[in-house]
């Protein structure tokens, strides 16, 4: 007797664009059921449309959430692999929980403004974050839409980066956040030879959509390829300020079992913090890109 199969079901959902320079709510839709092509369709083009996706009450599984994030690409291991989910090694944990005296998640992720895995050949295509338990107040999400920051940079600094290079370091502030906090390990020989500075272009252009954005980071930028030390510095900085202004940037206030899914070839972003005695728990899968051009 042959097995019967119930079909995969279109499900009826919501796409509403936040009044923000990005980003759109997902309402409707559950992922701890199978996503049919059409749907999976649908979602792909509104995360190139908003650059980020808020998925609204998700009730799902860590296998739930590797199996959604695999269908957008490889999934990426975090240098950092002692803040793995058991059993889930493309699970990271970013949490301020502490057991038995050691930490369970890095704590201070997102403490400056960054795109995951810049420093690396192939950056993250985009990340999903998962929230398991939020603090009563803080732990808020910033995100820069770098499209619109290089959309707005002005022509003179425009014609000045476009076609220049700069480095990426993953240990550009990890000294610098290891004396803040007490959540980032000493490195391993192995974990510091997996992070080489990698170049990667000031000015990246979108591999789906063809936009340009700024490609630069105050987390892991640490100079201008060619340039004197003093003018890189300078540049840079100019570059970081004009990215993060107020008119870029949205807000994420965390509701429970909310799950964003954000495009790093597009977005930045900064964790805002929270009172260390509360507790904040999320689930990270980051997906990987391509060679930046």
């Amino acid at each position: 007797m042959s097995a019967v199969f119930s079909p995969v079901t279109t499900q009826s959902f919501d796409i509403q664009v936040l009044d923000a320079p990005l980003g759109a709510t997902i309402s409707g839709l559950d992922l701890s059921q199978e996503v049919t092509p059409d749907d999976f369709r649908r979602i792909h083009q509104a995360h190139l449309d908003h650059h980020l996706l808020i998925f609204r009450d998700q009730r799902i599984t860590p296998d739930q959430q590797v199996a959604f994030s695999g269908r957008f690409g490889a999934l990426q291991i975090h240098v950092l692999n002692q803040f793995q989910l058991p059993g889930h090694p493309e699970i990271m944990i970013i949490s301020n929980i502490k057991e038995n005296g050691q930490p369970i998640g890095l704590g201070d992720a997102g403490h400056f403004w960054h795109s995951d895995l810049s420093y690396v050949e192939k950056p993250s295509l985009g990340s999903m974050l998962h929230a398991q338990e939020l603090p009563a107040e803080g732990g808020d999400t910033l995100f820069a839409n770098m499209h619109l920051a290089w959309d707005t940079l002005p022509t003179y600094l425009r014609s000045q980066v476009e076609d220049l290079q700069a480095e990426h370091s993953y240990l550009a502030q990890y000294a610098e956040l290891q004396r803040r906090s007490p959540w980032r390990p000493n490195l391993t020989a192995e974990q510091v030879a997996q992070v080489k500075p990698v170049l990667q272009p000031v000015v990246r252009t979108h591999p789906e959509t063809g936009r340009k954005a700024l490609f630069v980071s105050e987390h892991f930028t640490t100079r201008i390829d060619g340039l004197p030390e003093d003018e890189s510095r300078d540049l840079l900085q100019q570059l970081f300020d004009h990215s993060v202004k107020p008119e870029h940037v949205y807000r994420h206030q965390w509701q429970p079992h909310d799950m964003i899914f954000w495009d790093n070839r597009s977005l930045m972003h900064l964790a805002a913090g929270c009172p260390d005695h509360l507790r904040r728990k999320l689930y990270r899968t980051t997906i990987e890109g391509d060679v930046p051009f």
